[in-house]
């Protein structure tokens, strides 16, 4: 399953896209400068295709927990839309969101999931790494940013700039609410707590961060499958497993524990309901 799927996506989209790039370079080289000097999301994982990905076995039990936050968050987001409607109000409504994310586990359960990501680690493997770094690289943005870009390829001009416009000021959204949240709650990352996990990172003797509660990958990929999704309904699904690749990968690597996960889910899911929800000028 896992296979067909890396096949399906994103190679297809990306020979396509390589063709289209060709073609600039070829009929407009005024914009093949601009390709070639700053590249977005398709060029760089154009370059840098996925490897092969965890399979769906593995990733599963951390996915299950993740969907869970769903139902949560829609709930929740009611009661925003309730008090507010539909208005834009980003920095209220960043204020609330906090608000809504739960207090970081007690020290005894932090624990607990820093021995899951310790045993975890025990099991690495060089492809399991390689896959975990290529997630970690484009998790933030890119991979959806693409899976966008794919899309809008199908729907009227004007569609495919608001959805383009929604996803960038969620993902923005995420990111800001996430590092407030982080420097606010101040939970070291499990390479930090045990830095043989990660011996790459060079951990100063005594550093307390980089802080990891709520996981920054979790709310911006959450905030961008609520909205592709609600884009492309048809696409759920592949958009629900990249999301369940990207967060079981930060565990994997020790970046986060589950709890991050979850709560960086739970406030990404609330960030894309509230995007989806705004008018638009």
């Amino acid at each position: 399953m896992n296979a067909l799927r890396s096949i399906r996506w994103p190679y297809a989209v990306i020979a396509v896209i390589a063709v289209a790039v060709a073609s600039v370079g070829l009929l407009r080289p005024q914009l093949a400068a601009v390709v070639t000097g700053s590249p977005g999301a398709t060029a760089l994982i154009g370059q840098n295709p996925p490897p092969t990905l965890f399979t769906d076995a593995a990733v599963a039990p951390l996915g299950r927990r993740v969907a869970a936050q769903r139902t949560q968050a829609d709930t929740l987001f009611a009661q925003w839309k309730a008090q507010h409607g539909t208005a834009r109000d980003d920095k209220a409504f960043a204020a609330w969101a906090a608000r809504q994310i739960p207090a970081p586990p007690t020290a005894t359960a932090r624990t607990a999931e820093l021995h899951d990501v310790q045993a975890l680690a025990q099991s690495r493997t060089v492809a399991g790494k390689k896959a975990a770094t290529w997630l970690e690289l484009y998790g933030k943005q890119d991979i959806w940013k693409l899976y966008q870009h794919d899309q809008r390829e199908l729907v009227p001009a004007a569609k495919g700039t608001d959805e383009k416009a929604r996803l960038k000021s969620a993902l923005k959204l995420a990111k800001t609410i996430s590092d407030q949240l982080a420097a606010r709650d101040k939970q070291p990352a499990p390479f930090v707590l045990d830095p043989s996990l990660r011996p790459d990172k060079h951990v100063t003797p005594g550093a307390k961060g980089p802080y990891s509660y709520p996981s920054r990958h979790a709310a911006r990929s959450a905030a961008a499958v609520t909205l592709l999704s609600a884009f492309a309904p048809h696409r759920t699904e592949d958009y629900r497993w990249m999301q369940d690749e990207v967060v079981y990968s930060r565990v994997y690597m020790a970046g986060h524990v589950p709890s991050d996960i979850l709560a960086g889910t739970l406030l990404g899911d609330l960030i894309g309901d509230y995007e989806l929800a705004i008018k638009r000028n």
